[in-house]
C-alpha cells in the first residue's frame, strides 16, 4: 500500500484542504455536464426550480429518445453528493426516467443553468466544530400530482457540517400534513440511530439526546402522548418506532420556527431569499478566492 498523501480529486469530486476546515466540490464534473447537456445560451438562473410549477408524468411530447435525458438526470444524481441544495429538484425529474418529456428535459438544463451559474459553491466542513450530532426532519403534503405522496426531507448535522440529508417520496398517501411530517420523522428516527451507532464504533460517545427539529406542533405532541388514540392508529408503527428513540434518550424533540427549518430545502420550490437563506444553513458556501 502506498500513501498518496492528502486526497484531493477522485471520480469527479476536488478536495481542498485549508486551515479553517475542508471544501468539497465537483467543479470540473458541472463543466462536463454542461457541455454533455449543449448548453449555449447565456442566460441565467437563481434557483433550481421554479416556484409553485408541480410537474406531471404525462403533460407534454415524449422524447423521441429519453438516452440523454437518462444520462444527465443520473449525472445530476451523482451532483447531489456535494451539491444538497439541487436534491428536492433531481429527486423530481428523477421520476420520470421511464417516459421523459420535453418539458421534463427544459427542467434539467434549468438545473444545469443553475450549477453553471453557481460554481463556485462548496460544502464546506470547518475544523474545531464538536461532535455534537443534530438533526432536522420535514415534509409536504401530497406534493406529488400524480399519486399525491408526500415528500419526505431531512438532514443531519455533526455541529454544523451537513453529514448525512435524504429527499424520497412516501410510500403511501397521507392523510394530513401532521401524517405526512410523522412519517418523515420517523425515517429521520432510523437514521439518527444509525449515525449514533456509527460514530460510537469510531470512538465518540454521546451522553447527551440528539436534538430532531421539527416545525409542526402536533407532530411534536402525537410523539411525546404515551396515550394511542383512534386518529394515530394508522400510523402506530411509526408512533412506536418514534416512541423508543425518545425513551433511549437517542434523542429530543425541539420545536423550530418555519423560517428556520432547514430541512424545508429538501421538500419544496422556494423563492430566491429562501433559497439563498438555507443553502447557507447548509454551508454550502462560495469557493474562496485563495483556491
Amino acid at each position: 500500500m502506498k500513501d498518496l498523501g492528502q486526497l484531493t480529486y477522485f471520480l469527479g469530486l476536488e478536495v481542498h484542504h485549508r486551515a479553517n476546515g475542508i471544501f468539497l466540490n465537483q467543479h470540473k464534473y458541472i463543466q462536463d455536464l454542461s457541455t454533455l447537456a449543449g448548453l449555449e445560451d447565456t442566460s441565467s438562473v437563481d434557483t433550481p426550480i421554479e416556484v409553485n410549477v408541480k410537474y406531471r408524468k404525462d403533460e407534454g411530447n415524449l422524447l423521441d429518445d429519453p438516452t440523454l435525458y437518462r444520462r444527465l438526470v443520473g449525472s445530476l444524481i451523482y451532483l447531489t453528493t456535494t451539491r444538497p441544495d439541487i436534491s428536492y429538484v433531481v429527486h423530481q425529474v428523477s421520476q420520470f426516467l421511464s417516459s421523459p418529456r420535453h418539458l421534463h428535459l427544459a427542467v434539467v438544463r434549468r438545473i444545469i443553468h443553475y450549477l453553471r451559474d453557481s460554481p463556485t459553491h462548496e460544502l464546506f466542513f470547518p475544523t474545531g466544530s464538536s461532535l455534537h450530532l443534530v438533526a432536522y426532519s420535514d415534509a409536504d403534503w401530497a406534493g406529488c400530482s400524480d399519486t399525491r405522496r408526500s415528500t419526505t426531507g431531512w438532514c443531519m448535522f455533526l455541529s454544523n457540517a451537513l453529514i448525512s440529508w435524504r429527499c424520497k417520496k412516501q410510500d403511501c398517501v397521507s392523510k394530513s400534513s401532521t401524517e405526512a411530517e410523522y412519517r418523515a420523522m420517523s425515517t429521520a428516527c432510523s437514521e439518527i440511530v444509525w449515525l449514533r451507532g456509527l460514530l460510537e464504533e469510531l470512538g465518540f460517545l454521546h451522553t447527551t439526546s440528539t436534538p430532531l427539529h421539527a416545525d409542526n406542533t402536533s407532530v411534536i405532541q402525537i410523539a411525546t402522548n404515551l396515550v394511542f388514540h383512534e386518529r394515530t392508529k394508522h400510523i402506530e408503527v411509526d408512533c412506536h418506532s418514534i416512541r423508543n428513540t425518545l425513551e433511549s434518550l437517542v434523542k429530543s424533540l425541539p420545536h423550530i420556527s418555519s423560517d428556520l427549518q432547514v430541512a424545508d430545502v429538501f421538500t419544496i420550490a422556494m423563492t430566491l431569499q429562501r433559497h439563498q437563506f438555507l443553502i447557507g444553513k447548509l454551508l454550502l458556501v462560495n469557493l474562496p478566492a485563495s483556491i
